[in-house]
């Protein structure tokens, strides 16, 4: 829990273990040991002019370490105490969180004086004698400056001032609509989000700060701001929930139902088609990988890509940059070309312009499979990131599709760049012109797959047989009119426990309340729950026997309001959050508009055991699935692993290549499961 007045770098109090705080006494006790071994191999080099007040700078840097240290290890032992949301055991801690800042002071004088005592009163001393105490400043002054840095980024300018909600019969309509507490919510609100801009702002310090960045930072911290302004967690906090909710979602896993898997011989047209799309796949996937450029490929050939590379890099190919641009040195497009297999006459536009809402692209003759390929590149830069983070829902119009047609914000604006390049600047026509019998084929991985799926909407009207292939999109993409209409002609490919398919507002409202839920739940002090998960994560074993939703499944049926623990948790009142409502219930995401995944979505899993030996050959699965089976972040640790493009086409070539095929049936014949296994 975060510190009255705001203190949330210093620790992590009031409900929480100071596992920031950890860190900072090893790097204080390192430090410490170190300026003690160098004061002791040199202590009897400062017989110099001035000598003395090095040596003097040394000592009572030793004794404030030592204190910094002393008190440290106060905070430590006394956060230890209780839980995270009994904070009774830890009273003291303000006092002492209070005690280490102004210890704060000192160091930042010494530093100043050490900074200046090495520069000017080390003439004639021993050389390594002086460099030993400027190596004993530089460790301060990059402590302190993180520090401070820390502050900068992590600092709650509310503090606890923020009311805590009421009890649950004294809210109603007349509080809800008071004045004074609506005055007050807006002003925080207003607060947090400057806060939060101006965070983006120093930290894309070196991107222009132009009309459009200043509207993306501005999104991005009402979204960043309105999603954590309810809650009062700290980093710790959340890996505590995340790890008691994983190994909750393995226990719910193995007390699942046996009926919920159906046994199935699939019909050979739902095997065919299936083992179409795969071998289709598995070939698009190549160009969305290969749109990310030299990074990838160095990543993917990690051992022959540089040798390979270097040469391209390295020549100024003029020719060239009638088709490529934004590319001066050529090494995206030389790993391109050695990625697809293609030719050089083959591309007919590639762009590596990147700003924000503006990414790299390329489109190029496919023969193999008959088709003008556009591939759009993924996140690989912090212009990449702002798109991604720009979540707001953007009225998106298509003809012919009734219902509300809306989609990410980020992804609406990059796709239709991408149009406006293809179809304005007339690239489209130049490539039909040259293979008029060609089908037109849109691809992308990460954020490349929610804008090539996008980008399909936009051009389906006047390419009514195109298809797209969207590898890993976002799950918060989509209106659901739109992602109904997108059935026909987009694919979405899913690996295993992939967060960013299951990333959408709703979702993250729901992790935070689960989060919330299993940490007011459990009785045991924080450090356990984080030693024990990070045994689970890396050695396995059974779960922890701490409260699960599977156990609390009939008080959920019983009670709407929040536990007392999880109300301890809250700094306000959210109508965004449902504390006991049903996991099924879309009620606690009735603040956002919902967003859905693209298409049909084909989802690869690994079969077998979940853990296995680093050396284990590794066997795939695939099966259609339904975006109602991505409608919750699934915690585990390869839920960023599996988002990796190479992970991807690595399965989807264990797919292909493998026979018989390891394949599962349509989910829309086997009525309303979430996924269909054989």
């Amino acid at each position: 829990m975060s510190f009255t007045n705001g203190w949330t770098i210093i620790m992590d109090v009031h409900t929480s273990q100071p596992f920031k705080l950890k860190r900072t006494r090893s790097l204080s006790s390192l430090r410490w040991i170190g300026t003690l071994i160098l004061y002791s191999l040199h202590k009897g080099s400062f017989d110099c002019p001035g000598g003395g007040v090095l040596h003097g700078y040394l000592v009572v840097l030793l004794v404030l370490l030592a204190l910094v240290i002393l008190s440290l290890c106060a905070i430590i032992y006394v956060s230890a105490q209780g839980t995270i949301t009994n904070p009774g055991p830890r009273r003291s801690i303000p006092v002492l969180v209070y005690l280490r800042a102004l210890l704060y002071l000192p160091e930042i004088v010494w530093a100043c004086l050490g900074a200046i005592w090495a520069s000017a009163d080390s003439q004639g001393c021993d050389p390594a004698t002086v460099g030993a105490v400027i190596a004993a400043v530089v460790a301060s002054w990059i402590l302190l400056l993180s520090t401070g840095l820390g502050v900068v980024f992590v600092f709650d300018p509310l503090g606890d001032s923020r009311p805590r909600p009421p009890a649950p019969e004294q809210l109603g309509v007349r509080d809800l609509e008071s004045s004074e507490g609506s005055q007050f919510l807006s002003t925080a609100r207003s607060v947090a989000t400057q806060v939060w801009e101006s965070r983006l702002r120093l930290l894309c310090c070196c991107l222009p700060q132009d009309e459009s960045h200043r509207a993306a930072f501005s999104s991005i911290a009402q979204l960043v701001s309105g999603f954590f302004s309810d809650t009062d967690l700290v980093p710790s906090d959340i890996a505590a929930g995340l790890a008691l909710l994983h190994q909750e979602q393995d226990k719910m896993a193995h007390h699942r139902d046996p009926d919920d898997i159906l046994a199935h011989s699939p019909s050979s047209p739902i095997e065919a088609e299936l083992e179409v799309e795969l071998g289709q796949a598995a070939h698009c996937m190549q160009f969305a990988a290969a749109a990310y450029g030299w990074p990838m490929y160095i990543y993917s050939n990690p051992l022959t890509g540089p040798c390979k590379l270097s040469g391209d890099c390295c020549r100024s190919q003029a020719a060239e940059y009638d088709i490529v641009g934004g590319d001066h040195l050529g090494c995206h497009f030389s790993s391109v070309l050695l990625s697809t297999g293609l030719g050089y006459r083959d591309f007919i536009y590639v762009s590596f312009h990147n700003q924000i809402y503006e990414i790299p692209f390329f489109v190029a003759l496919d023969h193999k499979r008959e088709a003008i390929l556009v591939a759009v590149r993924g996140t690989l830069s912090l212009k990449d990131v702002l798109t991604d983070l720009s979540a707001d829902c953007e009225n998106l119009p298509v003809d012919g599709v009734s219902g509300t047609c809306y989609a990410h914000k980020g992804m609406s604006q990059a796709a239709r760049y991408i149009y406006r390049k293809l179809v304005n600047d007339g690239i489209l026509n130049q490539a039909f012109a040259i293979a008029p019998e060609y089908k037109l084929v849109i691809t992308g991985h990460s954020l490349g797959g929610g804008t090539a799926s996008l980008l399909a909407v936009l051009l389906r009207h006047s390419f009514p047989n195109l298809q797209c292939y969207a590898f890993s999109p976002p799950g918060g993409l989509l209106s659901k009119a739109l992602a109904d209409y997108s059935k026909d002609f987009v694919v979405s490919v899913v690996l295993g426990k992939d967060l960013v398919p299951r990333l959408s507002i709703p979702n993250m409202e729901d992790l935070k309340r689960r989060i919330l839920k299993m940490v007011s739940n459990c009785n045991k002090p924080k450090y356990r729950i984080l030693l024990q998960g990070c045994w689970y994560e890396v050695f396995g074993g059974e779960p922890d026997d701490s409260p699960t939703e599977l156990e609390h499944q009939r008080l959920e049926e019983e009670l709407s309001q929040p536990l007392l623990g999880e109300e301890s948790l809250l700094v306000r009142h959210s109508s965004s959050y449902q504390s006991l409502a049903s996991d099924d219930s879309p009620a606690h995401a009735a603040t956002h508009l919902p967003l859905f995944l693209p298409g049909r979505v084909l989802y690869l899993t690994e079969d077998g055991p979940s853990r296995r030996s680093c050396f284990a050959q590794v066997r795939y699965r695939a099966e259609w699935s339904s975006e109602a089976a991505f409608r919750s972040v699934l915690i585990s640790p390869r839920m960023m692993a599996d988002h990796m493009p190479d992970a991807v086409l690595r399965a989807l070539r264990s797919l292909t290549a493998d026979r018989p095929f390891n394949l599962c049936p349509s989910s829309s014949s086997l009525g309303n499961n979430h996924h269909t296994v054989i």
